[in-house]
C-alpha cells in the first residue's frame, strides 16, 4: 500500500500504490500545518497548552512546580489525555478494520469533528477566555485529542510518511539524510535518502509555515484563528477522497459481514459467486 508495492486488499486483489497518489504525497505537509497552527494557537490562547507537541507540557508544567505557581489542569491532565486518545483511536481503527473500512477517511474526519468542536468551543465562551476555566481546559483537551488523532493516523493509514507533529525527530532525520546524500556511498542509498529527505523537508517546511500564519491569525482574529486548523483539517478530508489506494476498491457490505476477521472466507464466498454468475444461462 505504501512505496509504490502492491500489497493484498485482505480479499485476494491488490490494493493500488497510494504513495503514486498527488493527493497522498500532499497530505502531510497539510496535516504538518494543521498541527503547527493549532499548536501555537493554543498556547497563545488557552494560557501555554501545547496542543500538539504534548511532550512540552510536562516541561511547562515542572517549570511551574519548581516556581510554586498553580499549573493550569490542561496541563495536568494532557499527557494522560493524549494517551488515552491514542490507545481509544487505535481501538476505533482496529474495530474499523474487521468490518472492512478503509480507515484513512473516517480518522480524517473524527479529527476535523474534534478540531471543528475546539472552535465552536472557543468562539462561545468569547475573546477571553480564562485560561483556568472549565471551558478553556476542555477546549484543550479537544485540541490535544485532535492531535492524537492525527499521530495515529499517520502510524495506521501513511506508514511511509514522516511525522505531522513532532519535528525535533523530523530535523534530525532530515539532516541525516542530507549527510548520506552528501557522502554518497551508494547511488542506491543516497536516491532512498534524497525522497526521505524530501518528504520530511516538506512536513517541516508546512509545520513552520503552520506556526506562522497560526501566529499571525491568532494576533488578528484572536480564537476565531482556529478556523485555520479548522479548515485546513477538512482540505485533508476532501484530499483523502483523492486517494487511490486505500479504500479506492470499497467491498460490497455482504462480503465484508461474510469475511468477519477471515479474509479467506470472504475470497471463497466471491469466487463462489463469481462462479455461480459465470454459469447464468449456459446449458446444463
Amino acid at each position: 500500500m505504501i512505496d509504490g508495492v502492491l500489497h493484498p486488499d485482505g480479499f485476494g486483489r491488490p490494493a493500488l500504490p497510494i504513495e503514486r497518489s498527488l493527493a497522498t504525497k500532499l497530505l502531510p505537509t497539510v496535516l504538518s500545518l494543521v498541527a503547527g497552527s493549532v499548536d501555537v494557537i493554543s498556547f497563545v490562547g488557552l494560557g501555554g497548552l501545547f496542543a500538539a507537541h504534548i511532550t512540552g507540557n510536562l516541561v511547562i508544567l515542572a517549570a511551574h512546580v519548581v516556581a510554586g505557581d498553580q499549573a493550569p489542569l490542561a496541563l495536568m491532565i494532557s499527557v494522560p489525555v493524549f494517551i488515552i486518545v491514542l490507545a481509544m483511536t487505535r481501538l476505533l481503527a482496529g474495530g474499523l478494520e474487521r468490518l472492512g473500512v478503509a480507515l484513512l477517511r473516517p480518522l480524517l474526519f473524527l479529527q476535523f469533528l474534534l478540531l471543528a468542536s475546539l472552535l465552536a468551543l472557543c468562539v462561545v465562551g468569547g475573546p477571553r477566555l480564562d485560561p483556568n476555566g472549565a471551558n478553556a481546559t476542555v477546549a484543550g483537551m479537544l485540541g490535544v485529542s485532535a492531535m492524537a488523532v492525527q499521530n495515529a493516523l499517520v502510524q495506521i493509514s501513511l506508514k511511509s510518511a514522516p511525522s505531522t507533529a513532532v519535528m525535533t525527530t523530523n530535523i534530525t532525520r532530515f539532516m541525516m539524510d542530507l549527510g548520506e546524500m552528501l557522502l554518497g556511498r551508494s547511488p542506491n542509498d543516497g536516491a532512498k535518502a534524497g525522497e526521505r529527505a524530501r518528504r520530511t523537508g516538506l512536513a517541516i517546511a508546512g509545520f513552520v509555515i503552520g506556526c506562522g500564519l497560526g501566529a499571525g491569525c491568532q494576533a488578528v482574529a484572536g480564537l476565531w484563528s482556529l478556523t485555520l486548523p479548522a479548515g485546513l483539517a477538512l482540505v485533508a478530508l476532501a484530499m483523502a477522497f483523492a486517494v487511490t489506494g486505500e479504500g479506492a476498491q470499497a467491498q460490497p457490505f455482504i462480503l465484508r459481514f461474510l469475511a468477519g476477521t477471515n479474509p479467506q472466507r470472504a475470497g471463497s464466498h466471491r469466487a463462489s459467486a463469481s462462479g455461480t454468475a459465470s454459469n447464468v444461462g449456459r446449458p446444463q
